[in-house]
């Protein structure tokens, strides 16, 4: 592979892993919080699969700069805000459960559309780590559709909160979709889908769902800033998720 398709698929594979890392901490705040046990412990299994999916395309990316598997943690614990390329999206605080659910969901049809495509690529590692989270993304998309249809076909008071939780996040979604420079390069070589196309099939699935459940979509622009733009959340939760280890950079853990 040349350097352009690498530079390329580098910076696919850290966007996609630092979504997964981000999405995973989010979900993992409300461990002890979510409305009923068996929720609680959904939500925490869940949370455990995403950290999973991204500890996958982390290892793939540590392969194809080099680096040996422990340069994962590096890109965790010790990269600052600026350098992070998660979809602004998944770095919100979490708000309420519908709030929570809303995101889930449109970050699992977001996947959904994306890996079977990722199942095909020419790129061996990247197929197989694709078919194995599809797998698991059973589950997600399952969990995260029954509860937006609950909330948004739910009573007056639900229907609203998802209402707001589609009015604040339907801007930002688009993001997950966002080109970066170079990915022609890589569809040509088979590596990596489309985007375009995908976002596409990604909002004709949405629709369908939030039409269900008598939810309506902003007319706002949609936010196709650079993953390397971020809201004031994301350092926190960094503060927050890399303080331990930062106590003692050195230590082996």
């Amino acid at each position: 592979m040349n350097a352009k398709l690498t530079s390329t698929l580098d910076a696919r594979l850290l966007a996609l892993a630092d979504d997964e890392l981000i999405l995973a901490h989010r979900d993992s705040e409300w461990t002890g919080h979510a409305p009923m046990l068996e929720e609680d412990i959904a939500l925490a299994n869940l949370a455990q699969d995403e950290l999973g999916h991204a500890t996958l395309w982390y290892d793939i990316l540590c392969d194809l700069r080099g680096q040996p598997d422990e340069h994962a943690d590096q890109l965790v614990y010790f990269r600052d805000a600026a350098d992070w390329r998660n979809a602004q999206l998944l770095e919100l605080p979490i708000g309420d459960w519908a709030f929570t659910m809303l995101r889930q969901f449109l970050f699992d049809q977001f996947e959904w559309v994306l890996l079977p495509t990722l199942t095909k690529s020419s790129h061996v590692a990247v197929a197989q780590a694709a078919a194995k989270v599809l797998r698991e993304e059973i589950y997600h998309t399952r969990h995260s559709t029954a509860w937006v249809r609950r909330l948004g076909q739910g009573t007056a008071e639900s229907h609203r909160r998802m209402q707001a939780a589609l009015d604040a996040q339907w801007p930002l979604a688009s993001q997950l979709f966002t080109p970066m420079p170079g990915d022609a390069a890589l569809v040509a070589a088979g590596i990596w889908p489309d985007m375009t196309p995908l976002h596409q099939q990604w909002r004709a699935k949405v629709s369908d769902m939030l039409a269900e459940c008598d939810l309506i979509a902003p007319a706002s622009l949609a936010n196709h800033d650079s993953r390397a733009n971020h809201t004031q959340h994301l350092a926190a939760l960094l503060a927050d998720m890399q303080s331990v280890a930062r106590l003692d950079p050195q230590a082996d853990w």
